[in-house]
């Protein structure tokens, strides 16, 4: 039986059908292989997500070391290993390959159009060309995306709600991400409504970060506001460090920064995503083809504040903000 979604609906219920009639059930005996792109290792917030992945797919039958050989590779804060790692993920024949952000899921594409490959939180798949629609995805590809393009404005109207003297953000992003850099020009648009001027400082490799650091230095700015992906996700704690010796209240995309000391973020729930993907990767296994299973968007996003955060910056949070949020750590 179908699971219920976790706080997820199909983009439309196109194919349904199909998919239900595709389903098959798992050989006696058989096990599959799963290779896995993370972006880092479990001592990152990727360890969460990791966990409700394993969790629900052991709920759906598929028990690592029985009946299923989980082949996990790491990127370790360096998206251009992505193509190495999934092309010697194809070279060991794995059933189907998790891909967790856009550079990860291009990365596998990149490598096979046979083996199934199951997305995570890969910004806007249409507008980057990873699918055709998310009704009918097509190829050997399908999952869950982040919606994030559309909640970029959602986080800056909040982090001015939150401050409400701002005037200038400081973004950060890995200019080099086709995903990231759409929801940049979200947040800029969304800026010009806003009446916030933007000062875009993009990243893509690891010594980028120094750089921008130094330019911000030099620079006056209200806020920071960084957006999430595998590279920094990775550098989470040097971005966090550097709002507190600035200073400046930050807004974010992953629960991670905020438990790391960052004042506040706002996104979808990534364990119930991971969990969801679990399911698209039981149905593939039982049968179902990619194309025929529409990408999923999330309908539940969580704000988390850290008012800890807020009273070292003399920040006092708006009870609008407090009110909404879905967890505050004290």
């Amino acid at each position: 039986m179908r699971p219920r979604p976790l706080g997820f609906v199909a983009a439309l219920a196109v194919a349904s059908a199909a998919v239900a009639g595709s389903a098959g059930t798992q050989p006696a005996g058989k096990t599959v292989r799963i290779g896995t792109l993370w972006s880092s290792r479990p001592a990152s917030p990727d360890w969460k997500q990791q966990w409700a992945f394993l969790a629900a797919l052991r709920e759906l039958g598929w028990t690592e070391g029985q009946n299923v050989v989980i082949e996990d590779r790491w990127a370790e804060g360096q998206p251009a290993r992505y193509a190495s790692l999934a092309a010697d993920l194809v070279r060991l024949k794995v059933d189907l390959i998790l891909t967790v952000a856009w550079p990860a899921a291009v990365a596998a594409k990149n490598a096979t159009t046979t083996i199934p490959i199951v997305m995570v939180a890969a910004g806007d798949p249409v507008a980057t060309g990873l699918i055709a629609g998310l009704a009918r995805p097509g190829g050997n590809l399908t999952g869950v995306t982040d919606q994030a393009v559309e909640t970029s404005a959602k986080r800056l109207e909040l982090l001015k709600e939150a401050v409400p003297h701002l005037a200038h953000v400081a973004l950060i992003w890995n200019r080099s991400d086709d995903a990231m850099t759409l929801r940049f020009q979200n947040i800029q648009a969304a800026a010009r409504t806003l009446g916030v001027t933007v000062r875009p400082l993009g990243v893509q490799e690891p010594g980028d970060f120094d750089q921008a650091f130094a330019a911000l230095a030099q620079e006056r700015f209200d806020a920071l506001f960084v957006v999430a992906d595998p590279l920094t996700t990775f550098y989470r704690k040097r971005l966090v460090e550097f709002a507190a010796q600035r200073r400046v209240p930050a807004m974010y995309e992953l629960r991670g920064y905020v438990d790391d000391g960052g004042l506040m973020a706002y996104g979808p729930s990534f364990p119930a995503m991971f969990r969801r993907a679990a399911w698209f990767v039981d149905r593939i296994l039982k049968g179902a083809k990619p194309a025929d299973l529409p990408v999923e968007q999330p309908t539940r996003f969580e704000l988390t504040v850290n008012l800890k955060t807020a009273r070292a910056l003399g920040l006092a949070m708006p009870q609008s903000i407090l009110v909404r949020a879905d967890d505050v750590i004290q």
